[in-house]
């Protein structure tokens, strides 16, 4: 391995690191108010800023692990077989947010002037749904149901907790990420 790639191996470990760590440790912070859209709009926001930031491949691996972290130190998931489910939705947010950042180069055509503002303006949105609609059919249609072994009242808590609350903080998330990602990146290179 040349002194480059070490360098760059060891760089894209430490970001991974770092922002699973943070990802975590907000959650663990957050969790003490007990409200959902607090932890959930903090999450999709560090989520959204890995990808933005820092690239693909630490997007998607602090997406699909930090559900585990998570769970381990006692602020993810309640029950282990959401965190796959919880993981899947993570990803597909990060995949629609590099998606929609491919568009967004300044090589595509559609990335000129009023176009570029709308496929930077309709990122947070596209990612959402996309992270509501994941998590929608994997815990409230597959897991709920069929998986968890849950009463009643839990089962509706937790269809409640992985309907229109995911798409709002995901979306709140995404949408703070737009805003201080490129000023992160600046601040970053100079770093």
């Amino acid at each position: 391995m040349t002194q480059m790639n070490l360098r760059r191996s060891v760089l894209w470990i430490t970001r991974t690191a770092v922002m699973t760590a943070l990802l975590v440790t907000v959650q663990f912070l957050t969790a003490s108010l007990g409200n959902q859209y607090v932890t959930g709009s903090a999450v999709n926001l560090l989520l959204a800023v890995s990808v933005l930031t820092f690239g693909f491949s630490t997007g998607v691996t602090v997406a699909l692990i930090s559900p585990i972290f998570a769970f381990v130190v006692g602020v993810g998931p309640a029950f282990p077989p959401l965190i796959p489910f919880i993981s899947l939705g993570n990803a597909v947010y990060i995949v629609a947010w590099f998606l929609m950042g491919f568009l967004n180069k300044k090589h595509s055509p559609a990335a000129s002037g009023v176009g570029n503002k709308l496929i930077y303006g309709f990122s947070p949105v596209a990612a959402a749904v996309l992270k509501y609609l994941t998590l929608y059919a994997g815990v409230v249609l597959i897991a709920v149901p069929y998986v968890l072994d849950l009463n009643e009242k839990q089962s509706a808590l937790f269809s409640l907790m992985f309907s229109y609350p995911q798409l709002l903080t995901a979306l709140i998330g995404g949408v703070l990420a737009a805003a201080i990602s490129p000023t992160l990146k600046k601040a970053l290179k100079f770093a």
